[in-house]
């Protein structure tokens, strides 16, 4: 080869290499960009529609939507008050009026020293002490179950029913849920730690966090209605920013692992369990043995639909709702 070829093979060479360079510079500008507009939209989102009350549990972060008979919603792991609402908001045009605060740890909410369900059940009840409301009907879901139980039993005067849906609870023997494979697990466990980590997980695996985080099977997402699909993913993206509920996520975390059993037998409220079989964070044995446990209570399973219940929201909506109005007289009175 000669000089002047070898000088044309290196400029080529050169243009190659900075093409690839601007191309890659390029891509990474069109994520970050991207990413700065998620998380400004997320960030945006939770800063409006709440309120921080002071109760004498401390500070609480709130929202309330309707009018009617009071019904608190107690949120799950990754949530706050949107999830709240989110996921019951659209009960206020039932006859309820919605009250959805966010949990110890999550978003406004401060982590106190004393985290546990017990104390986390005393805040529930500072909270209708600061809002004024007498009784209400409660509903706890996921990861919101164990304070739900505890607020039920600590303050049995001030809960009129108790809906358990897909709760964390316990069960002697219980299954342990599929876990992901252990490189996914660690991919999970990093991006619940960073808003842009699990922005990335969002956009690259989507199928995966649905699978996993949201422990709901792929099959049943897909053969859920079109306005299903579209709740399941609004739930994913409405995690961000995660950062603002990692100490909640963590919390729920320490919870999860050493949960003892409670004095079931001692709840005298009105209680209606609810669970799926292929949940993948295993509530099945939980929600059917605390129901088993409760007098009078009522235990209502499905074989499939994963911890979202997809598929079922029609029947689930009009089983809350009966459920709700039949057993809510002594709320009526706030």
């Amino acid at each position: 080869m000669g000089a002047g070829e070898a000088g044309r093979s290196r400029r080529s060479l050169v243009r190659v290499l900075w093409c690839a360079v601007l191309a890659v510079l390029g891509a990474s500008a069109f994520i970050y960009s991207s990413y700065q507009r998620d998380i400004r939209a997320a960030r945006a989102r939770i800063a409006s529609g709440s309120t921080v009350v002071n109760t004498a549990c401390g500070p609480i972060q709130y929202a309330e939507v309707g009018h009617g008979l009071p019904l608190l919603i107690i949120h799950g792991a990754g949530g706050g008050f949107d999830q709240g609402l989110d996921a019951f908001g659209g009960l206020s045009g039932q006859g309820f009026r919605v009250i959805a605060p966010s949990r110890f740890g999550y978003l406004r909410t401060p982590l106190p020293q004393d985290a546990s369900p017990a104390a986390q059940a005393d805040a529930h009840a500072c909270l209708l002490d600061a809002l004024g409301v007498r009784t209400a009907a409660v509903i706890g879901a996921s990861a919101g179950g164990p304070s739900t139980i505890q607020f039920c039993l600590r303050h049995a005067e001030r809960c009129s029913a108790m809906v358990l849906l897909v709760p964390l609870a316990y069960a002697p023997r219980a299954s342990e849920p599929r876990r992901p494979p252990a490189v996914v697990a660690r991919i999970l466990d990093a991006s619940l730690k960073s808003d842009f980590v699990f922005w990335a997980m969002m956009k690259l695996g989507r199928d995966t966090m649905i699978q996993t985080i949201l422990a709901t099977p792929m099959a049943d997402f897909k053969r859920a209605p079109a306005e299903e699909q579209k709740a399941v993913l609004q739930m994913l993206e409405h995690i961000l920013p995660i950062s603002p509920r990692e100490q909640g996520l963590r919390n729920d975390g320490a919870i999860a692992t050493s949960l003892p059993r409670v004095d079931l037998e001692h709840v005298r409220v009105p209680t209606l369990a609810i669970s799926v079989e292929n949940d993948g964070y295993g509530t099945f044995a939980g929600a059917r043995y605390t129901a088993d446990h409760i007098p009078g209570a009522r235990f209502v399973g499905y074989k499939n639909g994963g911890h979202l219940l997809v598929g079922h929201q029609r029947e689930l909506t009009n089983e809350l709702v009966e459920f709700l109005r039949s057993h809510c007289a002594r709320a009526g009175g706030n």
